[in-house]
């Protein structure tokens, strides 16, 4: 496996216990994110490096930088049509344009001008932000909040091929580190992350990002 893995417990220590940070497993040329599809769509991603076949271009794709955050949300790969769980690098100029791009999902009073101003931009925006509570790995809510992105149209078509730099299915990972949430997390084992910085000002402000460091 492609993926640099570390005790739970050894990095929960580092992490920000609250506020909005973007967790990640990254270097200076790709980030990880998280996916979880039914086999028909996993399968075929893993196998090519890209996502076609039975993959819908007429619906919104999600990512998840955050890998605590893709289990919690697909019940650790055990939920109906999440059950092939994908780790895809694509490249940080990627994720930069993502985040340039995103609109928040629910009105954010403090960035537009009126609420018809924001549907505007949600309307005409192909990326979909969306702040959640992170979580424990056995399902606990946490006080951070942990970002999902939403893709549409020529972002989403970008993503699914010209942005990819490898796609590994991590599914069996996955069903092994389940079952070592047990015994207070102390045999689990998780890609390593840390908090993704923004550098650009404007993108920083826009997502509402906490200020971190390390």
């Amino acid at each position: 496996m492609r993926l640099i893995t570390e005790p739970y417990l050894t990095q929960v220590i580092n992490w920000p216990e609250n506020g909005r940070h973007i967790l990640a497993q990254y270097d200076d040329h790709s980030i990880v994110v998280y996916q979880a599809y039914r086999p028909s769509i996993g399968n075929f991603a893993a196998t090519y490096g890209y996502f076609g076949g039975d993959f819908s271009f007429e619906r919104m794709s999600w990512i998840k930088p955050n890998f605590l955050w893709m289990m919690y949300r697909s019940g650790w790969g055990t939920q109906n049509g999440q059950e092939v769980v994908l780790a895809i690098w694509i490249k940080r100029s990627a994720i930069e344009e993502i985040l340039a791009a995103a609109v928040h999902s629910s009105y954010v009073p403090e960035l537009y001008p009126d609420k018809s101003a924001w549907q505007r931009a949600l309307k005409r925006s192909q990326v979909r932000l969306q702040w959640d509570p992170d979580h424990h790995p056995s399902g606990t809510k946490l006080e951070r909040r942990a970002i999902q992105l939403g893709l549409r149209g020529e972002v989403l078509a970008a993503y699914a091929k010209d942005w990819i730099v490898n796609i590994e299915d991590i599914s069996d990972f996955v069903q092994k580190q389940r079952q070592n949430i047990k015994s207070e997390c102390a045999e689990l084992i998780t890609p390593r992350e840390r908090v993704y910085s923004v550098f650009d000002t404007e993108t920083q402000a826009k997502l509402r990002l906490s200020a971190w460091t390390e």
